[in-house]
């Protein structure tokens, strides 16, 4: 018998949980220290009761997110990200998460 092992080649960590009032700033950080060189960044959140929604992608450097208030920042060694949001109302309320891949 031999066991079946996953390998996550670009594994990605996030903080556990993370709150803020209306209002308040707040910056989600994520780190993905295998990321390879044709992987990109994405970041996606879910509403209660709904799918998943993908807010921004990036294969490199920062973005702004006008409709969201907020900004995805990824430095030169892309080895990790933070969604900043700038002004979260009531119906930001989600759960936030980043992926990486092709």
């Amino acid at each position: 018998f031999t066991p079946a092992v996953a390998v996550a080649r670009a594994q990605v960590l996030q903080e556990p949980t993370a709150e803020t009032t209306e209002g308040t700033g707040i910056t989600i950080n994520c780190s993905h220290p295998n990321i390879q060189t044709g992987d990109w960044i994405y970041w996606y959140r879910r509403l209660p009761g709904r799918g998943p929604e993908l807010l921004v992608l990036t294969a490199k450097g920062s973005k702004d997110l006008p409709e969201k208030a907020g900004q995805l920042s990824v430095p030169a060694d892309r080895r990790w990200s933070a969604l900043c949001l700038s002004g979260p109302r009531r119906g930001d309320a989600a759960v936030y998460y980043c992926a990486v891949g092709d």
